[in-house]
């Protein structure tokens, strides 16, 4: 009788087995590279004897068609090859469905009946107390799933465990009682993604534009304490943090902030130091030329606005909101969003300040300056900043030299998005996006104006189009009758997401919805006015276009047959989302979702309905959103322009990249590549290294290798470090940067990433 502990110390008593068939478990399991993603998360390394004893129990319990011990030893070996053949971590339930279809090829098949019973009375064991080990998994670091869920997490921490645990909870509430089972269901078998359903149970939305302007100007309150217009731009930037502060502890998606908004505190900051400057003068009674009191006032003027600039960038870095991260937020630099030609100006130094700090970076506790991965930072091109001799052209240089450096900011043609947004009188507006990429609809308030600041969006659910192409079979017909029905089941799935919004007060919380940062709501009246007529958005996400097209005719969307059947797929998301706002006034909107652990799950969930098919299901991870393959060879500016067909049927999110090397030395190529996505494409990002080896003290980029279990680890090219807690990482995921890695799925769309760029490319520029 063999004994061994779980996770949980509880004693697992085993079959026992004759000296010959354990010298053959011996002899096979040797290979400790392999690993196996248990039920609760946790990963640990493939153990054949675990098959051969399961197999053994269903076994023992069959009368007639039993199998041979030598036989049982077989199906374990051969379920052992096909997952050394699957180069990533293979999860409990697919190893079983392999040992089932094995024990079915032997034609045992009361046996199977048997083991079938036998995995369904272990479920039923099991789901009393799988939420209980998943949080002794979270509380014991042991979670890969959580270690690897968000890139900028660390769940080692005590305020991210929390967070987490809360999440589980959620979690179960979500699957057993607040959707509908079919939902459920296809969110487990990767059908579709029900996001964020660790905080569904509470009544929270998903990301915003927060009306700074109206909280700085009007004043609000924080912690039932009454926050005052700011008298100077420094208090102003404080007070901006502690509303961010606020702001991501009551959501959990991303917010964004106008730098516009804080502009006109740098007049009365002006004034206040004019005023005390002369005050000075006339103590002192001495006579200075006004040239010499403006020279200095605008001096001492800069120093306030870098101690402002430096308590928003430091502030936001850390602070660790009630989800244990440093807030989500983006901060927008656009000129032309200033009001009058003084408050442009003023606005220009804010921007300078705030690139600059950025480029010089963040230090580390080694006291080494990296990368930091909030604020995320955008920068709209426009008429006066884009061309050699415009007023503001020095901004945008500034800006590539903080690319080049800090991966940031990323940037928004004003002439593209112009084109691309246009409200109901016809007329085009540039705004920011909530976040990273989720990007509201042009409103009309009651008064007939543009408005975007205060909105929100309420939720996201995304469709694995792979799915859809692979069910299609390469029958065109067949994939739109499939898609029919995808679309039908996420409708209901974004429904439930209005549904439990629905109702809810405004005493929730408070800084969103009563006191500006949303809305000014009455206490206790409910949210619901806010969630109809396209005040708010729901986001119909989607994924894997690159290979659904191919499933479907086995072309890229680089040729011009699978381009056309993209965009085709694309319309019709895009006739449903007006469907169903025409029939129920609430706007939804199609998003190109940022797949950052999901892209995992999408593929092994595909993997395990459709095998492995080249070109489609051969990799751990799918393509996010429209984007062309990542291991696709095409250069930056071809790139760039075929996304920009696919980004403008994308409206409520999306954002195109390039991969580009070191570029700090070359900046009139990122300049090139700048100018270019302002002709081309609404909203694009280059993505740089910027790592860091706090052993060695290599400065460039960390490597991605394989370790001899097989998996994809990081690893520093000087030293051979290879402890991640020795390093500083930072790269672009989904259109933010991580800085506390990924799982495996994501590290290798990372490492298999190919340059779009080159500065060989540009050795006459």
């Amino acid at each position: 009788m063999h004994c061994r502990t779980d996770v949980t110390g509880k004693v697992c008593i085993e079959v026992p087995y004759s000296k010959k068939i354990r010298n053959r478990i011996k002899y096979f399991n040797g290979d400790d590279e392999m690993r196996i993603i248990k039920r609760n998360s946790s990963e640990e390394p493939f153990d054949i004897e675990k098959i051969v004893n399961a197999i053994t129990k269903a076994n023992k319990a069959t009368e007639n068609g039993k199998l041979s011990e030598d036989q049982i030893v077989d199906i374990a070996e051969y379920v052992e090859y096909k997952c050394s053949k699957m180069g990533r971590a293979v999860s409990v339930e697919e190893i079983q469905d392999m040992v089932e279809n094995q024990i079915m090829a032997k034609g045992a098949f009361q046996l199977a009946r048997n083991y079938v019973r036998y995995r369904y009375t272990r479920s039923l064991i099991r789901s009393s107390n799988t939420t209980d080990n998943k949080i002794l998994t979270l509380i014991e670091c042991n979670n890969e799933e959580a270690k690897q869920e968000n890139s900028n997490k660390n769940p080692t921490v005590n305020s991210v465990q929390r967070d987490y645990m809360a999440g589980e909870v959620s979690k179960d509430l979500t699957r057993r009682l607040l959707l509908p089972m079919d939902i459920v269901e296809a969110h487990e078998k990767g059908l579709i993604h029900f996001h964020d359903a660790d905080y569904f149970a509470q009544h929270m939305h998903n990301c915003d534009l927060v009306n700074l302007e109206d909280m700085l100007q009007n004043g609000t309150v924080i912690s039932e304490t009454l926050i005052e217009k700011p008298h100077s731009f420094s208090t102003a930037c404080n007070i901006a943090t502690q509303i961010i502060a606020q702001v991501a502890s009551n959501q959990y998606g991303g917010q964004s902030i106008s730098l516009t908004h804080l502009a006109p505190f740098v007049q009365i900051s002006r004034e206040k130091i004019k005023k005390e400057f002369l005050a000075e003068i006339e103590e002192m009674g001495i006579e200075v030329s006004q040239d010499k009191i403006d020279s200095i006032v605008e001096e001492r003027l800069k120093k306030e606005i870098t101690k402002g600039v430096q308590t928003i960038q430091y502030q936001v870095v850390t602070l660790l909101t009630t989800n244990g991260q440093a807030p989500f937020v983006t901060v927008f630099m656009y000129l032309n969003e200033a009001k009058d030609e003084r408050e442009k100006k003023d606005l220009s130094m804010i921007i300078e300040e705030t690139l600059r700090q950025r480029i010089t970076g963040v230090k580390n506790e080694a006291g080494v300056w990296i990368t930091p991965a909030f604020p995320k930072l955008i920068y709209v091109l426009e008429e006066d900043n884009i061309h050699e001799g415009d007023p503001y052209y020095y901004l945008t240089e500034l800006a590539a030299k903080c690319t080049a450096k800090r991966m940031v900011p990323d940037y928004i043609s004003e002439k593209v998005m112009l084109k691309n947004k246009i409200d109901k009188k016809g007329e085009g507006h540039c705004y920011t996006c909530m976040g990273c990429r989720s990007f509201l609809t042009p409103y009309i308030d009651k008064d007939g104006n543009p408005k975007y600041y205060g909105r929100f969006n309420q939720g996201v659910v995304t469709v694995n189009l792979v799915d859809i192409g692979l069910s299609g079979d390469k029958s065109l017909e067949k994939f739109w009758e499939m898609f029919d029905e995808r679309m039908e089941r996420c409708h209901r799935a974004l429904r439930c997401r209005h549904e439990r919004l629905k109702g809810t007060l405004s005493d929730a919380a408070p800084i969103l919805w009563q006191y500006g940062a949303i809305s000014h709501l009455k206490k206790g009246e409910p949210i619901d006015k806010l969630l109809y007529g396209g005040y708010s958005t729901l986001s119909l996400g989607y994924a894997g276009l690159w290979e659904c097209v191919y499933s479907l005719i086995g072309k890229k969307l680089t040729e011009e047959e699978g381009k056309e059947l993209g965009l085709q797929i694309m319309r019709k998301l895009n006739e449903y989302c007006a469907k169903w706002r025409a029939a129920e006034n609430i706007d939804y909107s199609l998003y190109g979702t940022p797949l950052e652990s999901t892209t995992y799950k999408f593929a092994k969930c595909l993997q395990k309905r459709f095998g492995i098919r080249k070109g489609i299901t051969d990799k751990n991870y799918i393509t996010n959103s429209y984007h062309v393959h990542v291991t696709e060879k095409i250069n930056a500016f071809d790139k760039l322009k075929l996304e920009s067909e696919f980004q403008a049927l994308s409206p409520g999110g999306a954002i195109s990249y390039v991969e580009v090397p070191d570029m700090q030395n070359n900046i009139p190529a990122v300049m090139q590549v700048i100018k270019f996505i302002y002709d081309n494409i609404m909203y694009a990002e280059l993505n740089t290294k910027s790592d860091y080896c706090q052993v060695c003290g290599y400065s460039g980029e960390i490597q991605i290798v394989k370790a001899d279990d097989g998996k994809l680890v990081w690893e520093c090219p000087a030293c051979k470090n290879r402890d991640q807690n020795k390093m500083n990482v930072a790269r672009r995921t989904c259109g933010y940067i991580g800085t506390q890695f990924w799982n495996q799925g994501r590290t290798q769309e990372i490492k298999e990433r190919v340059m779009h760029l080159s500065n060989s490319q540009f050795a006459k520029v």
